[in-house]
């Protein structure tokens, strides 16, 4: 059920944690009051110059390599409904409605900050549609991150206008009959209001952060099914010692550290084996801080990025009302997303990566001490071999989708574009990847939880049995072999809702 307190939306003002809670939970959605001064000195800038006759791109001109021709006052607004029409060009599957609903929520952000030059009555309609629940069909592919994202864009605009399809309560329908349904007036879209839609990074941001929202899940689950396989594995919590993390000053680092000692305090396992001959275990139990730290610092860094570039004014040319002028410029260049949506994939990778290591640890009898394969009966019984390979294959595949795509860059646009950012599928790519990497988490947390159930009478840490709970409640002990899909369904679930990432409170949403 949605929350009846509405958002209130104070333009250039957006946390990236917020924002990331408004794609799905149904919430409505105003502007602050405030905001529509600037809005409306804006537009009356762009009326002035419309009325001196002078040259303006995207007001009165043609588009990218088009932007000399000159284009009549009376054709001003018709300009700009074809810019729309001509530019629904996506393919592929459409968009979920949570990205939907970030990015025409980032839309009405940026526009609202008084530089784009709109009249109200586009942020009121964008803001109605958001309301009402009418969600513009939007393909997922088309956008090369550089002169915003053209295609995109032009689908979410298509529905203000009445033109193509959206989707209500899940079920599409033509956006002129969604908005004579829910008594929305069509927009006809006046001179430059057209393009400062179009233009902007908003879809490339808005993927981003949903990415980043998926992804600080899978970080705190790991988090804790990295805490539990050290207690299955009989592990030190010496390397979690404060004084190492302070000596090389890196806050992640240390911030990891704290959160791996509250979650494995108190653990009767780990005082079981406080004087054992073990000098040190394998890095990726020992190492948990330093690398996951490095994850923490580096997700940071990019939600960072994603939260200021959904704040940003990056449509063209952009609106200064205080001098009466109209500048052109590339703010919806997006290679910030894409560097952002880029250092995030890398770390999204190093998540599965440690946490698949930690996984062939635990079945490997030689390295836990625990029965080959985390079976009681071995040989009769496979345990979790072929799980192992599951995670070693999902790991692989993410180390392949996280090549870098802000590396890459194609001429668009006759070569006035010559340099794109390809941000769009750079953030894109982040929730395929995601959903491998809690695949993994979910594998490990029931590797961890058979060790630590096979090393009884001996138990967990406090934190820890919260976490056997969670997974016991769904998934049993693994006394002889039986499907393992639905049992990773059911762990993942776990990873992906939540459920498990509640039981630390470090987030990458600092």
């Amino acid at each position: 059920m949605a929350p009846t307190t509405p958002f209130i939306l104070k333009p250039g003002r957006l946390r990236a944690a917020d924002l990331a809670g408004l794609g799905a939970d149904g919430r409505k959605v105003a502007l602050d009051p405030a905001a529509w001064s600037k809005v409306e000195a804006a537009r009356r800038t762009v009326e002035a110059v419309i009325e001196k006759g002078g040259a303006v791109y995207g007001v009165n001109t043609g588009f990218g390599a088009l932007a000399k021709t000159r284009i009549p006052a009376d054709q001003v607004n018709e300009l700009q409904r074809r810019l729309v029409l001509s530019h629904m060009a996506g393919v592929g599957k459409l968009l979920p409605d949570r990205v939907v609903r970030l990015v025409m929520i980032a839309k009405a952000n940026t526009l609202a900050r008084g530089h784009s030059g709109v009249r109200r009555i586009v942020i009121e309609t964008l803001l109605a549609l958001v309301n009402a629940g009418i969600i513009p069909c939007i393909p997922a592919k088309g956008s090369v991150g550089a002169s915003g994202d053209l295609a995109p864009l032009a689908h979410l605009t298509g529905a203000l206008i009445g033109e193509g399809d959206v989707r209500v309560a899940g079920l599409v329908m033509p956006a002129a009959a969604a908005l004579r349904q829910a008594d929305i007036p069509p927009v006809t879209l006046g001179a430059k209001e057209g393009l400062s839609m179009l233009n902007g990074t908003q879809v490339s941001a808005a993927l981003a952060l949903d990415g980043l929202a998926a992804i600080d899940r899978v970080f705190r689950a790991a988090l804790v099914a990295g805490a539990l396989s050290l207690d299955a594995a009989a592990g030190s919590d010496m390397p979690f010692d404060p004084r190492i993390q302070a000596v090389r000053g890196q806050p992640g680092q240390e911030a990891v550290a704290e959160a791996l000692r509250a979650l494995t305090a108190d653990s009767p396992i780990r005082a079981s084996h406080v004087d054992c001959d073990r000098v040190q275990d394998p890095y990726s139990l020992r190492c948990m801080p330093q690398v996951m730290g490095a994850v923490l610092d580096t997700l940071r860094f990019a939600a960072g990025i994603v939260e200021r570039e959904l704040n940003a004014v990056s449509d063209n040319p952009l609106v200064f009302a205080d001098t009466g002028e109209i500048l052109s410029g590339g703010n919806f260049h997006a290679e910030p997303v894409a560097f952002a949506a880029d250092a995030a994939a890398i770390a999204l990778c190093e998540i599965g990566n440690m946490s698949e290591r930690r996984i062939a640890l635990l079945v490997d009898a030689h390295m836990s001490g625990l029965p080959a394969f985390l079976v009681p009966e071995p040989g009769l019984n496979s345990g979790f071999m072929i799980a192992q390979i599951t995670a070693a294959a999902l790991a692989s595949e993410n180390k392949a989708l996280a090549h870098p795509a802000s590396v890459d860059t194609i001429p668009t646009t006759a070569n006035q574009e010559d340099h794109v950012s390809m941000a769009t599928h750079a953030a894109r790519r982040l929730s395929d990847m995601a959903e491998n990497a809690a695949a993994i988490v979910a594998i490990e947390l029931l590797a961890a939880a058979q060790g630590v159930e096979l090393r009884r009478p001996l138990k967990t840490s406090p934190a820890l049995q919260r976490a056997m709970d969670l997974i016991r409640a769904r998934v049993p002990f693994w006394q002889d072999d039986r499907q393992m899909a639905p049992d990773i369904a059911a762990g993942q679930d776990l990873v992906t809702s939540g459920e498990v990432a509640a039981l630390t409170p470090l987030s990458l949403f600092a």
